[in-house]
Formats: C-alpha cells, structure tokens, sequence
C-alpha cells in the first residue's frame, strides 16, 4: 500500500489516487496508536472536516477506527473552521484533534490535519512517531461501523460553535465593530468560514456580505482556495462592486486569511502580519514576545526593537511556532502564508480571530485600511514582497538542495549580500535588511522562492536571481 508522509500539519494526497478511506483509517489507526503510546488515548479526540469532496465521509471513517480503538469521538456535526475544532480540544480538554481538510490545496486534494492536546500544531518529532505507527495494511487497522459506535456512545456529534464564539468575545469586544457602521465584503473562498462573520457582527449597523460561501468542491474562481493573488482576484472585484469599507479573505479551512483595503486592493499576507504587530503594540499597549517564520516580514523584527520586546524566529509551520509560543508565551505568532495566532487563545492560526483584531484596529485608530499601512509605514518603511511558487522533478531535489546550499552570491537584485540563513530552506539577508528565501514546500511537492525589501523596483531581479540559485530558469 501507499507510504504515507507527513509533512507540515500530517497528510495530504490527491483523491482516489493517494488519499483513499484505507490510507485514511492507516492513518487513523497510525494516530490512536500514538495516543494509547502516550497515555492519553482516555482523554477522547476531536475529528472535524471542510467542504471538500468527500470530506465528512473520510470524517466518519476516521472516527470508525478511533472508537474501535477504545477512544471516545467528538464528531463535529457540520463543517466545521480549522481553529474552530482546535479550541474545541481545549473546551473538551481531549488528547488532541483530526481535521479532514486539504487547508489552501488544489481542489482535487484532501489533508488529514493533526493536532495535540494545547489544539496546537503537533511539533516535527510528533509527526515523526505518529506516521512510524501507521500500519503498513489494513490488517493493522481496527474498525466499528459508525452507528455502532454511536449507540455505544464512543462517537458523539457536537456543535463546536458556541464554546468558540463564547472564547471570542472574552478575546474580544465585538460590540463597536457591530456599530461602527462598516460594509464588510467576506470571501470564504467555497470553505468553512461561511455564516461566521454574518453571526458574529449580527444586530448591528455593519453590514456583511459574502462571496463564495456555498459548497462547491471544484472552487470556482480560483485555482485554490488559497488568500492570495489570483486566487483573491474575484472576491475583491465582488468588494470593489459593493464599495465594501474592507474585505475579509479566508481559506478553505478558515486558519488563514487575506485581507482587501477600501478600494479592493490586496493587502499582502506580510504587511498584514506588520499591522497586528502594531495594533497589539501600539493600539492595544500589549507586550510579550513575537514568534514568526524566517519567511515572514522584517518590520515585526523593527517594532520589537522600537516597543522593547524580543523576537523569535523559526522555521517555517506552525509545527514550529506553536511550540515555541507555548515555551516563551508569546504575545503573536505568524508565518507568511496567512496564519496568526494569538496569546490567551489556542497556539494555533485563527483566520476569524485576526479579521475580528483587523475590524477592532480599524475602529479604536478611525483609519481605514490605507492609513493604517501609511501609520506603519512611517514607524518602519515601506516594505514589499513576493513570491514564486514552481513545480519541479522530485528526482532533482538533492541536486536543487546541494545548488542552492552552495551558493553566496555577492549581490541579489543589484542588492549586496551580508549574511546566509539555513534555519528552513536557505535564505540570503541583503543590505536594506531585506531577504531571499528557497525552500521547499512541506505540504506541496513545489519549491519556492520569496522575498522582502525595501526597494520595491527591485523585487522582480531578485526573485529572478531567486529562480537563477534555485536553477529554475
């Protein structure tokens, strides 16, 4: 049978070619023997799912394996967000969650996503252990039909949304946001976050309106459900047309999200991450450390000089942020694809969260989205950013990694270079104390190239000597 790799958050696969029901009980019955292993197989689990093809059967089937392996399941009853089930582990205080999601990947794809006993990313050595226990057959796999289980009360269907609006609203006041009178354009990109934010700002004068909120697997629109151009191209002429005061942008599973400002136009998944920095700094009067990913913007690296905290980086996943913002309790933590998490919450992202602190930073400065990236700008400079993402032969990895690994260019994009970073993939720091970055994807078989800096008409030479170390053109 198939050998199943974990990479950032567990499993993913293509549908019917990979990820199969058997390879999906493997890897459930590979997860409740980590449990048993770990003493905590008592504490039951949490197993929730998006809107992809399939996704609430391969649910149920996840659950069939765990109940016959004596651990009490929390089903969640509909779709259901990523961040929604995670906190969901604190509420139940379970051993940990199972999302069927494939998060931001191509529509023909579906993800077994994994979490631990904190609702948190499962750190590297975790992953490790739970895909060396993943039978090699199904004869290594335990079942019970799933109304079985359910008579026998090992399977439970629950509702994940009150507890988690209820850790909301101690998180946040959502009242002014309520009346602050906003027309608030929300794309959920065929996903998860559907009717949330509508609850949530409910009874008030903002008004909401949303774009891709139906169940629709082969996501229309967009190559992916992912918050980032093209993919939000759509959305934000739907915000444009409706002269939406914001847009909200979240992925399939709602961890991540993108944000449009007031004229439709994207904000960058970096700049956003400068702006929550700000708002918890300045705004807020907040102060704890910052985790991010070296893949992430420089301007947190300046706030915390400017506020007087200290900064931590890692590589790139949350399996490597949440644990470090449990050990230093940090005050935000984020990486460039969109996801943020928060003190006080689930060390883990949380697409709804961060649009709720985008809205409340909106309404305590009276700035719209363009000024508050002019305010954050005048405190740290203007910074810019891309990134290329490209296939490549898997055959070639070695030799990519062994390239990339051997070069020190003295300039990228005309830029000199001053220093070599290979915390996660390898990242050249050039003299504006912007950035390069080749790495590999962990949850994609794609390599890709990104960077920062200051000067913005540079940006497209250093991606191009990017592509050039990378020998990808």
């Amino acid at each position: 049978m198939h050998t199943i790799k974990f990479g950032t958050d567990g499993w993913r696969g293509r549908i019917a070619e990979d990820y199969t029901f058997d390879n999906v009980r493997r890897c459930a019955q590979g997860f409740a023997n980590y449990l048993h292993q770990q003493g905590l197989a008592d504490k039951g689990m949490i197993v929730g799912y998006d809107q992809r093809f399939h996704a609430n059967n391969f649910a149920a089937a996840t659950a069939e394996v765990l109940a016959a392996n004596g651990i009490h399941v929390w089903l969640t009853e509909a779709n259901t967000p990523t961040p929604t089930i995670s906190y969901a582990v604190v509420d139940k205080q379970a051993a940990g969650a199972i999302n069927i999601t494939a998060s931001h990947n191509p529509p023909e794809d579906c993800g077994f996503k994994v979490r631990d006993p904190q609702g948190g990313a499962i750190p590297p050595a975790g992953l490790q252990q739970i895909e060396s226990l993943i039978p090699a057959d199904m004869n290594g796999v335990k079942r019970m039909k799933l109304d079985d289980a359910r008579t026998d009360g090992k399977v439970t269907l629950f509702n994940a949304r009150p507890a988690y609006i209820a850790q909301l609203k101690r998180l946040i006041d959502v009242e002014p946001i309520k009346q602050a009178g906003f027309k608030l354009a929300v794309d959920c990109m065929w996903g998860n976050n559907s009717g949330w934010f509508p609850e949530l700002l409910a009874d008030g004068k903002t008004k909401v309106y949303e774009v891709h909120n139906e169940r629709n697997p082969i996501f229309p629109h967009m190559s992916r459900p992912e918050p980032i151009i093209p993919n939000v191209d759509h959305g934000l002429a739907f915000a444009r047309n409706i002269g939406a005061d914001v847009s909200i942008i979240n992925d399939g599973d709602g961890d991540r999200v993108g944000f449009g400002d007031e004229h439709g136009r994207f904000i960058d998944q970096l700049r956003v991450y400068g702006l929550l920095g700000y708002y918890f700094l300045s705004v807020r009067g907040e102060r704890g450390p910052i985790v991010k990913t070296i893949s992430t913007t420089k301007m947190l690296n300046k706030l915390a000089v400017h506020y007087g905290v200290p900064v931590h980086e890692t590589g790139v996943g949350f399996k490597y942020i949440a644990p470090k913002m449990v050990e230093v309790d940090a005050l935000i933590g984020g990486e460039e694809s969109g996801g943020y998490a928060f003190r006080g919450h689930v060390p883990e992202r949380d697409g709804i969260l961060a649009g709720l602190y985008l809205l409340d930073m909106m309404v305590q400065t009276g700035q719209k989205p363009s000024q508050l990236l002019e305010t954050l700008f005048e405190l740290v400079g203007e910074h810019f950013y891309d990134r290329i993402d490209s296939t490549f032969d898997p055959a070639q990895r070695t030799e990519i990694e062994a390239r990339v690994g051997r070069a020190m260019p003295e300039t990228i994009g005309g830029l000199k270079v001053i220093d070599k970073i290979t915390i996660d993939g390898n990242q050249f720091i050039m003299e504006d104390g912007g950035w390069l970055l080749v790495r590999f994807s962990g949850t994609e078989p794609i390599i890709r190239v990104y960077c920062e800096t200051t000067h913005g008409q540079r940006v497209a030479d250093i991606l191009a000597d990017g592509m050039k170390i990378a020998g990808l053109k």
